[in-house]
């Protein structure tokens, strides 16, 4: 009797190799810090999937020195046409290793597979692609040619793999140096994006600092060294990290928590007019997904005249997902 072995299923854990701890990632290499470990947990099970090294403000110095380092012997200098060569291998290792971080992400994050396989990393290696192409357009375009420095990066739990692209791609393709501090809850895919990056990238252009946002995230904001801070997250913690930044003057973007309403006017509610249909997928599809995005409405504003109306189709279309 034939006995037939078949490969693990697109979505199997088999397909991603998660080790036991991770270090922080400075200056091309993993490295202890000088907390103490904490664990990340997969959310669907409880599970414990990894022990990562906590960082103190010393740690984010080292990193803020080995990219500072970075970009005045290496990256600054280099052609934007340079550049642009390591961000096209990026987005090739993305595409190359999709599967792994697609499974990684979804272990990690909890979100469900298909959208971190079929949108999230797609996405990824797509900005990295499109960065890329601005590497050597950057003087020619307006933004000028010159690159800040070193720029400290925070980002959330909700989408860890995209936020490290919105954050890391353009600072790369401008010149930059980066010390990125992932959420506490989803540090893996931007370890593991670290780890297929290290023999890409030059030593301390990519550094990754893991940790609680109240020491880590805090020591990147008010850190001297640090010429811009970007940060993604909730408002209050946002405003932290600008009250730490203010003391050496460090320019912030900050993509803070919103509480954004849905509005309907009268005319959205035409029998005739397909437009409602459409309107009502978008209120329900946000305000009833699996998890937390920045486009969750709190509250919708409708019409007085309309709103009976309005909340009974609403409700059967809620009642039938």
């Amino acid at each position: 009797m034939s006995i037939f072995e078949y490969a693990p299923a697109p979505e199997s854990r088999a397909v991603v190799d998660i080790k036991e701890s991770y270090g922080l990632f400075v200056n091309g290499e993993f490295t202890s810090g000088a907390g103490a470990a904490f664990k990340t947990v997969n959310p669907a099970t409880e599970e414990v999937l990894a022990e990562v090294a906590e960082a103190d403000a010393s740690d984010v110095d080292r990193a803020v020195k080995a990219a500072r380092k970075a970009y005045d012997k290496v990256w600054g200098p280099m052609p934007g046409r340079e550049r642009a060569k390591y961000l096209y291998r990026i987005a090739r290792i993305i595409q190359e290793r999709s599967r792994e971080l697609a499974v990684l992400e979804t272990l990690d994050n909890g979100k469900p597979i298909k959208e971190a396989r079929d949108v999230d990393v797609p996405t990824v290696a797509a900005h990295f692609f499109y960065y890329a192409g601005w590497a050597d357009k950057l003087e020619h375009s307006g933004y000028g040619s010159t690159p800040l420095g070193v720029a400290g990066q925070v980002i959330p739990w909700n989408f860890p793999l995209l936020m490290l692209a919105w954050k890391i791609a353009p600072a790369l393709a401008a010149g930059n140096c980066t010390v990125i501090k992932p959420a506490s809850q989803t540090p893996l895919t931007l370890l593991m994006f670290a780890e297929l990056t290290a023999d890409i990238l030059p030593p301390g252009v990519l550094n990754v600092v893991t940790g609680p946002g109240r020491t880590v995230g805090q020591a990147i904001a008010a850190n001297p060294r640090i010429a811009k801070v970007s940060f993604t997250g909730e408002t209050v913690t946002g405003k932290q990290i600008m009250h730490a930044a203010a003391d050496h003057l460090i320019p912030q973007t900050m993509e803070l928590g919103g509480k954004s309403p849905n509005i309907f006017m009268a005319d959205v509610l035409d029998e005739d007019d397909a437009f409602f249909d459409k309107a009502l997928e978008g209120f329900t599809l946000f305000a009833f997904n699996k998890g937390e995005v920045c486009t969750c409405p709190s509250r919708a504003l409708i019409h007085e005249s309309i709103f009976d109306r309005f909340i009974e189709r609403a409700v059967a279309r809620i009642a039938a997902i």
